[in-house]
């Protein structure tokens, strides 16, 4: 049989005990006060986000053009349009769906769509998770514990964290994108069945048709169009298209 060594328990003499038990103390009150770890105590510290972090999503219904652009680039199908009593439509979220990717925030041509801070919403079921568009305007109540909020910072040599009295704030402010505008406009008139689809599902009333000729003929008022686009999609004949003016 082998023979087995045992590890030889190290002796300290009475000062060098002294020693360690002093350094032992002090890392312990050291780390009761300011500590290196890179835990973040929960609900009383947050960590501090960024201002384009993708989190809850507000809604403002005057800088809406209908364009529906949210509800066509949205991957996870989670948002709808819904018809309000100004018979506009706006959107609706469903978060039971939603990936917070955001492209509809960044696709949103007059910025009627903005971040939040919010991460962490409780629901009581799979319903409340569908979220209308009058919970989309007024900012949802948020009831916090947090007292100080916490950031990394990187140092030459490592990491430490950075703890602050004070509560990050969950509503930024995003400047609004520079206005594009844009107006739809027929570039192949002769191809056009006179479908009247254009007329149809123009939000703004710009699109109207005449019969001239026993022909009938559609019009665009360019004053009225806001460029949404949706002539453009439905466009059987795909002869519309839109023009940047400005």
């Amino acid at each position: 049989m082998r023979d087995v060594k045992k590890i030889a328990i190290p002796e300290y003499d009475a000062v060098e005990k002294a020693k360690r038990h002093t350094f032992a103390l002090i890392t312990a009150a050291r780390e009761a006060i300011m500590p290196l770890t890179f835990t973040i105590h929960y609900p009383t510290e947050r960590k501090l986000m960024p201002k384009n972090f993708r989190g809850f999503i507000l809604f403002e219904p005057e800088k809406c053009i209908n364009c529906w652009q949210c509800a066509f680039i949205c991957p996870a199908n989670a948002i709808r349009m819904k018809k309000a009593s100004d018979n506009r439509y706006y959107p609706t979220i469903d978060y039971a769906k939603c990936i917070f990717c955001h492209f509809c925030v960044d696709s949103c041509p007059r910025g009627a769509l903005k971040p939040t801070k919010i991460h962490d919403v409780a629901y009581k079921d799979m319903e409340e998770m569908l979220t209308l568009t009058d919970k989309m305007i007024e900012k949802p109540e948020v009831h916090r514990e947090d007292e100080r909020f916490v950031d990394y910072v990187l140092g030459e040599d490592d990491a430490t964290l950075k703890r602050e009295r004070g509560k990050d704030d969950f509503f930024v402010e995003v400047p609004t994108p520079p206005e594009v505008r844009f107006v739809s406009r027929c570039v192949q008139p002769e191809s056009c069945l006179g479908c009247r689809i254009c007329e149809g599902v123009c939000e703004s009333g710009a699109i109207s048709s005449v019969v001239e000729d026993g022909v009938r003929k559609m019009r665009i008022d360019e004053e009225k169009c806001t460029g949404c686009g949706l002539c453009v999609k439905e466009c059987a004949m795909q002869i519309l298209t839109l023009v940047r003016v400005r």
